[in-house]
């Protein structure tokens, strides 16, 4: 028998679970205020809107979208069935009845919402005290005082019932007029997760049992075991509402087979990159993306990796309305997408030892923190870092890196010209340019002015130094969404000048790498024009006729996980790729190690038990060490949705003697 204690521990994660429901309604009020999608009615249900910040307005839209192409795909297949209905559990506030009412989609459909009977009647109060919802209702009949039914009218049912009651669910749904042979969408908005494992499992089973004829539609969370996902799990359990389930069943795979274990006859789960990015046309994503200015293209992607929907059906009516395999769909990257290779060593990591002993100016590296910041090793042993974002904000403080007695420390940078504030940029060390640090605690920035015709301003472009001349390509700026320009800078005379370029250019791109190469540059990943993560590689060569450069494809063998927002090295013949962000569904991307000569690559992951934290390795600086095998990672990171940031405290090295054999 269940202590009072435990009732009353149970009691508090309901009303912690409860309390989504509002926190939930506010940003998607959002949303539709700023015109991702047109709901007329969630205003209703607030008593003070917020504005949400870009990436939380895209991430319900995109769990909006998904719903609501699953209902309008329903209510399509089901268009001459005399009856159908649907059930939302745990509906919330959700104002679904009232926008398919409004324009004319339910057709003598019925709704159905169950939720807490305490959200049930803070719901009905809101729609009985308002005009225009109130006025949505025919045909209305007073709820019993006494029963769960909360708002009842010809086509709106509202019960107030606990989800993982079952025989009282079935009793009111029961009580309510469900037809429980009349084909049927069952909605489950980030409803299950918040139950103990062994109550979801039940509630799958009963639906599908009872329900003969019906399409469940689901949308939750997985992958909890990357950075991204320890942020969430940490967020949701700080809330007192954990997420269940996701160990047993964490990623897409597992939760199809779920449902088909639960008495379901077919079942298609895709998280949100798959469903942005193929269900979701070109012309709409655009839209979108016109709505803000948006620059946390990291940031969304990961959080679209981190949520599914999932349809599931019993009955041949409803099969017609599961989504589209993954495999039927449009690819979402633009280059293959393939397994890493089996088995190839992991690569550990660990933390950056600290310098010993105490030198006057000098701090260590705990706190060395930042997003988007630009660096460059100097000389060995010396690694300039500028602009970025930190938890104190955007800011331009530069720091150095030195290698001193044992390890590294770090300084403040007291630059002699204004670098401004700057995130997403470059910096370059040129050939012969002077770096000169005095007294461990200032750097002599020296600015220069260029002549000739300067590229379009841009950033999360790359720059590399070939033969005398800083190159320059691709990138972003407010008007384009990816550059493909080839910009050159002569370093003698300080002047923008134009190339001949042969050959044909890689698409455009940005958040991308450029290594110099045998006079040239290897170009490597990147994000492309129509938000899908690019695996192409492309050489710049030095033009046989002495002036000018031609570009040429590489052909790589695998072809690598498409990425962006990586780091890359060339060491000897061999690019080597760190980190980044893909659309790959089995983990983070660790290091894939590209052979120059021979065309061939291996994807290594990472052994990161030695670092206490999270490594999250996107918007992240890489410099290599005084070894030849042996990478400085410094800062890095991310705001995990509306979960909390996370940044990498302190430097790690990573160790790359295994992919370089």
């Amino acid at each position: 028998m269940p202590t009072a204690n435990t009732k009353k521990q149970k009691k508090g994660r309901d009303t912690a679970v409860q309390g989504t429901n509002d926190s939930s309604v506010v940003s998607k009020v959002s949303a539709a205020a700023q015109g991702y999608f047109q709901d007329d009615f969630l205003q209703h249900f607030v008593c003070k809107a917020a504005r949400r910040a870009p990436l939380i307005n895209r991430g319900y839209y995109v769990r909006w979208r998904a719903v609501d192409h699953c209902v309008r795909t329903f209510l399509r297949v089901t268009a001459e069935c005399p009856k159908r209905q649907v059930l939302s559990l745990g509906a919330g506030f959700d104002s679904l009845y009232f926008r398919l009412r409004a324009d004319g989609s339910l057709n003598g459909a019925v709704v159905f919402e169950v939720d807490f009977p305490d959200v049930a009647r803070r719901k009905s109060a809101l729609i009985l005290s308002n005009e225009t919802l109130s006025g949505m209702l025919d045909s209305h009949l007073p709820p019993s005082p006494t029963g769960p039914a909360c708002v009842c009218s010809s086509q709106y049912r509202l019960l107030g019932v606990d989800v993982r009651e079952e025989s009282q669910v079935e009793q009111a749904l029961g009580a309510a007029g469900l037809d429980w042979a009349a084909p049927t969408l069952i909605l489950s908005e980030v409803v299950l997760t918040y139950m103990e494992t062994r109550w979801s499992d039940a509630v799958i089973s009963w639906a599908a049992r009872l329900l003969p004829q019906s399409l469940l539609v689901v949308y939750e969370q997985i992958r909890p075991d990357d950075a991204f996902g320890r942020v969430m799990l940490q967020h949701f359990h700080k809330l007192n509402s954990r997420l269940h389930a996701l160990r047993q069943y964490p990623d897409t795979a597992a939760q199809r087979r779920r449902f088909l274990d639960k008495g379901w006859e077919q079942c298609v789960c895709v998280d949100m990159n798959h469903f942005f990015l193929g269900l979701v046309s070109e012309e709409e994503r655009g839209r979108v993306e016109s709505l803000e200015p948006f620059d946390e293209h990291e940031e969304w992607h990961q959080k679209c990796s981190h949520y599914f929907i999932l349809t599931a059906c019993r009955g041949a009516l409803t099969a017609a309305a599961l989504l589209p395999h993954p495999a039927g769909t449009r690819s979402v990257s633009s280059g293959p997408s393939v397994s890493p290779s089996p088995s190839p060593p992991a690569l550990s990591v660990r933390p950056v030892p600290a310098a010993v002993g105490g030198l006057e100016g000098l701090e260590g590296l705990e706190g060395l923190e930042g997003l988007a910041m630009a660096s460059t090793s100097l000389r060995p042993g010396l690694i300039l870092l500028t602009g970025g974002s930190s938890r104190g904000g955007r800011g331009a403080a530069g720091r150095v890196l030195l290698r001193a007695q044992g390890g590294w420390r770090s300084v403040g940078v007291e630059p002699a010209a204004d670098l401004g504030v700057r995130l997403h940029h470059t910096a370059t060390r040129l050939p012969g340019g002077g770096s000169e640090v005095r007294e461990a605690v200032k750097l002599c920035v020296e600015p220069t002015v260029c002549s000739g015709e300067a590229p379009p301003p841009r950033w999360r472009h790359s720059a590399a130094v070939v033969s005398n001349f800083l190159f320059v390509f691709g990138g972003k700026n407010q008007r384009e969404a990816a550059l493909g320009d080839s910009c050159f800078l002569d370093l003698d005379q300080r002047r923008w000048t134009h190339l001949p370029v042969e050959g044909a250019a890689p698409e455009p791109r940005h958040s991308h790498s450029a290594c110099p190469f045998r006079g040239g540059v290897v170009l490597f990943g990147g994000l492309g024009r129509r938000g899908a993560p690019l695996g192409d590689a492309a050489l710049l060569r030095p033009a046989g006729s002495g002036r000018g450069f031609c570009w040429e494809a590489l052909d790589v063998r695998p072809p690598p996980v498409p990425r962006y927002s990586h780091r890359a090295h060339v060491m000897g013949d061999k690019l080597v790729v760190v980190g980044g962000v893909w659309l790959h569904a089995d983990g983070v991307p660790g290091v894939a190690v590209i052979d120059m000569a021979t065309g061939g690559s291996v994807e290594f992951s990472l052994d990161t038990t030695s670092v206490p934290w999270p490594l999250m390795l996107h918007s992240f600086c890489s410099e290599t060490t005084d070894s030849e095998s042996e990478l400085l990672l410094i800062g890095g990171g991310g705001n995990c949705f509306s979960f909390g940031t996370h940044l990498n405290p302190q430097p790690v090295c990573l160790d790359l003697r295994p992919a370089l054999i």
